[in-house]
């Protein structure tokens, strides 16, 4: 069983690893493009400490304490008002580990007159740039299918079928999600937990559940699930969930899964085609969230800040390395698939600016742009502590 500090830790290198990765991807498409760069940070501001190298004696300075920039000049959208602070671009550590940034001259039309600066670059430079994060995500996410594919990795039962596959493990009913303030929350039910039998009827597959459940909605009912390797018989009772359905119900997700493998030439075309079909299936996710939400009808599924995200990672670790690749993919996609909706401070965000500034023939007023992305950077920021909020009640 993964600790409460190994949990943390682990949550905190995939972070890295993702946010690395996606500001990689604009730090060098930007000096491919002759922008210059001012910071490239892990976490926002303020900052931790920080390091550069020298130009004159090649050497790297330590940098402690915050510095001269704000939150607001560093993500906010502002221009800083000590660009220069330091000889050559800084490496920064800051307090606030949620995220990255890299900090590019002029990323809000300012200072365009100077060649290096993102404002004066064409249209498609800039693109590129911006775009160059969501697309690393993708990539990351296709190297880590393509290594799990490799060495084994939990697939929908039916992929079972293909003759290419070479099972590792023969498919079981596992729980995918636990509904919140369902029967099978209360009574203990985990991520990832397998399923042999309720009250001495066999599990085969996910319908032999339902169906016994449908069979037999207001029984107490013994659940024999197996994990960590350990048999547990866990007692459960249905109830009806919702108003639109009046059947009662446990509150489980399931999953027909098993585990394959593939030869490698086969398993990197398969992650390739994995990540993509991911990167389509959460935006269309995120389109029916966003969509609800505009309409008034609420959240159609639970939604995870960074606390329910470490739950879920130290999960999927205690189920083993596949797993633990599987939903690392996964967030990297829902890390690209956020950054590139049209909100200000993320890149879509930006990227819509140049849109518009590529359509109209001219900049949208720097006043505005920067308003925009402060005031999304703020919406932003209130949303993941509401979120962590809703998720640290939710443990306890």
């Amino acid at each position: 069983m993964l600790s409460l500090i190994g949990t943390i830790i682990l949550f905190v290198a995939i972070l890295a690893l993702l946010v690395l990765v996606h500001e990689w991807g604009h730090f060098i498409v930007a000096r491919k493009s002759g922008m210059k760069v001012y910071e490239f940070g892990f976490g926002f501001p303020p900052r931790a400490f920080g390091m550069y190298k020298d130009p004159q004696t090649g050497k790297w300075v330590f940098v402690n304490g915050k510095g001269k920039n704000s939150l607001k000049e560093t993500v906010g959208g502002e221009d800083r008002e000590n660009p220069d602070e330091f000889p050559s671009m800084l490496y920064s550590f800051n307090w606030l580990p949620l995220g990255g940034f890299v900090k590019i001259k002029g990323e809000n039309g300012e200072e365009s007159q100077d060649s290096d600066s993102f404002g004066a670059k064409k249209f498609w430079k800039k693109a590129l740039t911006l775009v160059a994060g969501v697309v690393m995500n993708i990539v990351l996410a296709m190297a880590l299918l393509s290594i799990g594919l490799m060495i084994g990795l939990p697939v929908d039962s039916t992929t079972l079928d293909d003759p290419q596959a070479i099972v590792v493990e023969e498919p079981s009913v596992i729980a995918q999600h636990i509904i919140q303030n369902s029967p099978a929350e209360a009574a203990g039910i985990k991520y990832g937990d397998k399923f042999v039998s309720i009250s001495s009827v066999p599990i085969v597959t996910s319908v032999d559940l339902v169906s016994y459940i449908e069979l037999h909605p207001n029984e107490e009912s013994i659940l024999t699930v197996i994990r960590g390797g350990e048999e547990l018989s866990i007692a459960i009772i249905p109830e009806v969930l919702s108003d639109e359905d009046s059947m009662p119900r446990i509150g489980i997700d399931l999953a027909d899964a098993g585990v394959v493998r593939y030869p490698w030439y086969i398993a990197i075309w398969k992650g390739v085609i994995g990540a993509l079909l991911g990167f389509v299936n959460i935006f269309i996710a995120f389109y029916i969230l966003i969509k609800n939400l505009i309409l008034g009808n609420g959240l159609a599924f639970a939604v995870s800040g960074p606390v329910g995200i470490a739950v879920v990672v130290g999960d999927s670790a205690r189920l083993g390395l596949a797993h633990l690749i599987n939903v690392t993919a996964m967030l990297s996609l829902s890390l690209a698939v956020i950054n590139i909706l049209p909100i200000p401070a993320l890149d879509g965000g930006r990227l819509l600016f140049v849109v518009i500034e590529r359509i109209f023939k001219k900049p949208v007023p720097l006043k505005y742009e920067q308003m925009a992305h402060t005031l999304g950077f703020m919406l932003l920021m209130i949303l993941i502590v509401v979120v962590t909020w809703r998720d640290i009640v939710r443990l306890f």
